[in-house]
């Protein structure tokens, strides 16, 4: 087994920068609809008045406006494109290398933006432009915990992969504050600007990543040996020549040989009973199912009809910056809760708590919320009293899901798999969660027109149902190589017993001798 490493600043510095590409992807997220990286910069285009005179329809009393279809057309096409792009990467992940890949798909994003921003009165070109975005959004969604499980030292690999939640939220943010200075513009700047500021941060991904090293895991797998001992020698602060580089080196090569000798790997092989392959994968694509079906999306498309019910007198612009920094303060806490509380006491905690919030939304939301549109002066102290409970638990889940289940859901996705088949086992994870997210953002609307608040009560089912998955389905990985991962889901203890499971010399030596034992039956 390889010894705990030394944490170099420089492989902190590195997995937050790649991090920070995902944070170029979402630079805008959320207000009416779902989360997704520029789903709050579109939200808050599609009610300025310049947006809706280019792409919008004229009435017959002469005012322009965005039709709901036009509206859902908009907003759902990018992550179209995302599903699209989160299973397309498994290919070049392979063939181009981490790196490489990040590079291709931070052009195809940043060409995305571009034609985008230049469009005038053509909506078929946005649309264009934000399913190319949604291309490389979505491969760059599951390229980036990928590359961050390769080359993150074991001791810090959770938090190097929460903080690529924490720079998706942070995008939130800084969309929404952006949108709060330039929707008071009165021409087309006002859209353009936040629209187009996502170039930037494609530009900035594009030109730091050439002086970024590339996966060592990949780099043994493809035969560049010499490549990859640097990059662990540099990762670890240690000289090329440290045993700690000569032993790391072995065991990926080892577990690299053994997880090859079937050939080429295929799409199937992830359903595949070897080594527990079919239940890491649906352990995958089903955390994200359901971190997109925990509720707090609802508040993002809803949060200024709950405000406004409860006599906030708040505009949409500012609804949306107060849920940005909860998310973003929630984020902050989760850095130290995935090494302490590990990854099942996480999620477990996340699911109960927003369990209990979703209801109380649910039951004082339906019975004492008044209608939507109803002036603020119409309120009476009812209205007022649920409102402002159900802002508080609101806040409390948007609050809990970042702390819990937004980073823990990728975290677990980009350390389960074998370097055989884990960009085709991630592509299935991200890409259940951009199809539901695509669902959820097209759907959501109406289903609301119909129950109000009491959508709640499905996310609330949802929640339990996901506790109840992640008790019996998911095990701890907290302190565990990628290695010693598949040896864990090999071991045939179960989930609920395995934390603070480490693999013996037993287990080592009997799948090093299972491995040597195959490798030399192999003609």
């Amino acid at each position: 087994m390889t010894r705990d490493v030394p944490t170099r600043c420089r492989a902190v510095l590195l997995a937050i920068f790649i991090a920070f590409g995902d944070f170029t992807l979402v630079t805008a997220i959320l207000k009416r609809f779902l989360f997704g990286y520029d789903i709050g910069v579109i939200s808050g285009c599609l009610i300025m008045p310049d947006f809706i005179r280019q792409f919008g329809q004229e009435g017959t009393n002469g005012q322009y406006y965005l039709s709901s279809s036009r509206q859902s057309i908009i907003v759902s096409v990018l992550s179209a494109g995302t599903f699209c792009g989160a299973i397309v990467q498994a290919f070049t992940s392979d063939r181009l290398g981490r790196r490489g890949s990040i590079l291709f798909w931070s052009a195809i994003f940043t060409v995305g933006v571009a034609i985008q921003t230049s469009t005038t009165y053509s909506l078929v070109q946005l649309l264009i432009g934000r399913y190319i975005a949604g291309l490389g959004a979505g491969s760059l969604s599951a390229i980036v915990p990928l590359y961050n499980g390769e080359t993150a030292p074991k001791a810090i690999r959770g938090t190097i992969l929460a903080i690529y939640q924490v720079q998706i939220i942070s995008g939130v943010f800084l969309s929404y504050v952006i949108e709060l200075g330039s929707h008071t513009i009165n021409n087309s700047a006002s859209w353009r600007l936040p629209i187009g500021l996502q170039m930037v941060w494609g530009i900035i991904i594009l030109s730091g990543m050439f002086f970024l090293p590339e996966s060592p895991r990949h780099l043994l797998g493809t035969g560049r040996g010499d490549e990859a001992r640097k990059v662990i020698a540099e990762l670890n602060g240690v000289a090329e020549d440290d045993p700690l580089v000569i032993e790391i080196v072995k065991e990926l090569d080892f577990a690299i040989r053994a997880e090859n000798e079937g050939g080429k790997s295929t799409w199937s092989e992830c359903f595949s009973t070897r080594n527990a392959l079919w239940r890491r994968t649906m352990n995958g694509i089903m955390l994200q199912f359901f971190q997109q079906l925990n509720g707090q999306n609802f508040y993002y498309f809803y949060g200024d009809t709950f405000f406004q019910s409860a006599g906030a007198g708040l505009s949409p612009y500012i609804i949306q910056t107060i849920l940005g920094a909860v998310s973003l303060f929630g984020t902050l806490p989760a850095l130290y809760f995935i090494e302490t509380w590990g990854r099942r006491k996480s999620l477990l905690l996340g699911a109960s708590a927003q369990a209990v919030c979703a209801l109380i939304v649910a039951v004082v939301g339906h019975t004492t919320l008044a209608p939507t549109g109803t002036l603020t002066s119409a309120l009476t102290p009812r209205n007022r009293a649920g409102g402002n409970v159900v802002i508080t638990f609101a806040v409390f889940q948007v609050f809990i899901f970042n702390t819990t289940w937004g980073p823990t859901a990728w975290v677990y996705l980009g350390e389960s798999f074998p370097l055989r088949v884990r960009p085709k086992s991630i592509a299935f994870g991200t890409a259940s969660n951009w199809f539901w997210n695509f669902m959820l953002s097209f759907f959501s609307p109406r289903i609301v027109d119909r129950i109000g608040p009491m959508i709640m009560l499905v996310f609330f089912s949802m929640l339990v149902f996901g506790y109840i998955y992640v008790y019996f389905a998911i095990p701890e990985t907290k302190g565990l190589t990628l290695e010693e991962v598949i040896i864990h889901c090999t071991s045939g203890i179960p989930p609920w017993r395995s934390v603070g499971w480490r693999p013996s010399e037993k287990h080592h030596h009997k799948v090093h001798e299972k491995g040597t034992s195959d490798s030399v039956e192999k003609p």
